[in-house]
């Protein structure tokens, strides 16, 4: 590719491919026939045992001007996103998942938003589908509208956009240092995180772009003690990063309420799942953690109930949570929270 056609590059797709043959001609469909013109797609086989890797050559036959291919050693999804993220060209960049779509204009209309306000990064509307059922079991971030919002310390909103990668595009320039950390499950988040000090604003859109699909195999559906370790140890070095770059003292409400909100809440709801560790011990030792590391969670101005009350019900509901943790009572959280997700089937997400 010359050095002309690499600067027309607007959008860099990557697409961390492991298997999952079935699904892949959707995927790839969906991007080749993006509205977007001047995109990129790199799709990254890390060790397929299947006919991905054939899939992938075929189509990079066909559509040899959008498709790039690479084949490496099997190494988990954050070496996929990484190994795409050096090879990228476009003044933007993106990821997708290979069992999940998106529409025809979800490239265009991202690009396009991040454009209209000069923005580091812009956000869709996506829905959560059950692989199995075919069923929609939620729609997420369509409530901000269509807006751009900067990233300052005294506005929690960025804490409440959703951490994975594929319903989002980035300017490369700010971000193309980053990696996504060696551990499972929730190097989406950490990869977020990071970005808030590298960025000065996001744009929204509202409208559903992105379809996901639910593998309830899949490895964010399960956490283990392992991984519960892992994410303690390198929301260390992501704090360790907000320190380097200066940013903490700034930023570090806004950190503390993430590691309270993923580690704190959503994660120890997962790990409760797990027969095999002791829960409460774990919660105890979290909990512990949390207020030696991350401690401004416990005096969050994000944490106050008038705070709370003017930006709406999910504020007010992690008010509540935030108190049985004060008081001791994380457990009557975690029950009340599988009761309603288990039970009457209500998807909650912050």
């Amino acid at each position: 590719m010359s050095e002309l056609k690499k600067n027309k590059i607007k959008l860099s797709i990557i697409v961390a491919i492991y298997n999952l043959e079935k699904y892949l001609p959707r995927c790839l469909d969906a991007l080749v026939n993006q509205t977007l013109q001047d995109i990129e797609i790199l799709c990254v086989d890390d060790g397929s045992t299947d006919s991905a890797p054939q899939i992938i050559e075929e189509y990079a036959k066909k559509y040899p001007e959008k498709i790039k291919v690479f084949h490496k050693e099997n190494g988990g999804e954050f070496t996929t996103r990484n190994y795409g993220l050096e090879r990228a060209t476009g003044e933007y960049v993106t990821f997708v998942d290979t069992d999940d779509w998106v529409e025809p204009t979800w490239a265009e209309k991202l690009y396009n938003a991040a454009k209209e306000y000069d923005a580091d990064i812009a956000v869709c509307g996506f829905e959560r589908i059950d692989l199995k059922t075919n069923k929609v079991v939620g729609r997420d971030m369509t409530g901000f509208g269509h807006t751009c919002k900067k990233i300052v310390p005294d506005d929690d909103f960025m804490v409440f956009v959703n951490p994975s990668p594929w319903n989002k595009v980035y300017k490369r320039e700010k971000i193309k240092d980053l990696r996504f950390l060696p551990f499972r499950g929730f190097n989406d988040t950490m990869f977020l995180a990071s970005c808030f000090i590298r960025i000065n604003k996001i744009a929204f859109i509202p409208d559903i772009l992105y379809h996901y699909y639910l593998r309830y195999d899949s490895q964010i559906h399960t956490v283990n003690e392992q991984d519960v370790n892992n994410l303690k140890k390198y929301l260390l070095e992501v704090k360790e990063l907000y320190i380097k770059e200066n940013r903490y003292e700034e930023m570090k409400y806004i950190l503390d309420l993430m590691a309270f909100i993923h580690l704190g809440i959503s994660v120890m709801y997962r790990a409760s799942y797990d027969k095999n560790i002791d829960f409460k011990k774990m919660l105890k030792e979290t909990i512990k953690y949390l207020n030696e590391n991350f401690k401004t969670w416990r005096k969050s101005p994000f944490l106050k109930f008038r705070y709370s009350m003017k930006k709406g019900f999910k504020h007010i509901g992690l008010w509540g949570i935030s108190k049985l943790y004060k008081w001791g009572m994380p457990m009557v959280f975690i029950n009340i929270y599988k009761f309603v997700v288990d039970k009457l089937k209500i998807d909650i997400k912050f």
